[in-house]
Formats: C-alpha cells, sequence, structure tokens
C-alpha cells in the first residue's frame, strides 16, 4: 500500500457513519449488505449512505459485490490489512517479526 492510498482509508475510517459502516460490514462477514440494509442499521438516509459506501470502496476498504438486482457491500479485508501492514510497516525499529503477536491478533481467516 501506499502513502495515498493509507491517507485515503485513514481518512475514510476517520468519519463517525463510515467508521461504523465498516465495522457493521466487519461483523457480517463475507455475506455482506446491501445498501439500504446498511442505512437501516446505522439509522441513515440512502443517499447518504450512498456517498459513505463509495468513499469506503474508493478507499479499499469495502467493495461492491452485485446479486442479480442487489449490490452488497462486503469489507474488504485485504485492503484492511494492507492498511495495518503499511502503518506497522518500520514497527519496532525496523524489526517487524518483534511486531508478530500484534499482527497475529489482528490477523483473522475471513
Amino acid at each position: 500500500m501506499d502513502k495515498k492510498l493509507a491517507l485515503a482509508a485513514l481518512s475514510a475510517l476517520g468519519q463517525d457513519t463510515r467508521l461504523e459502516v465498516f465495522r457493521l460490514l466487519v461483523r457480517v462477514g463475507e455475506a455482506g449488505l446491501p445498501a439500504g440494509e446498511i442505512g437501516a442499521n446505522l439509522g441513515a438516509i440512502q443517499n447518504t449512505m450512498s456517498a459513505h459506501l463509495k468513499v469506503l470502496d474508493h478507499a479499499g476498504l469495502v467493495r461492491a459485490e452485485r446479486s442479480g438486482r442487489t449490490i452488497r457491500y462486503v469489507a474488504d479485508m485485504t485492503g484492511f490489512r494492507d492498511l495495518l501492514a503499511y502503518l506497522m510497516e518500520d514497527c519496532c525499529n525496523g524489526a517487524p517479526e518483534l511486531c508478530q503477536p500484534v499482527i497475529q491478533a489482528v490477523t483473522c481467516k475471513c
């Protein structure tokens, strides 16, 4: 991940609703949710939710998957892992192996 994409991801997560959307999508896993259900869960209107999802998508944190006429949004765990790796790239004074317990704690099999 490059600095520009890391900044986009951090900026996307730095907004309350988008952070809640991402956390919701992480909870529901690979099944994802349609935008309408995400909005209903979080009490947000459709147009606003679409804008938030677009920001998260451009930041590499969610992906849209078409299922018939429905678009489901899923947390992009690869994008999230890439962000974590970027943030921890130089941890422990250049000895990332010392950070393995932290990396293992945030790595899931999803």
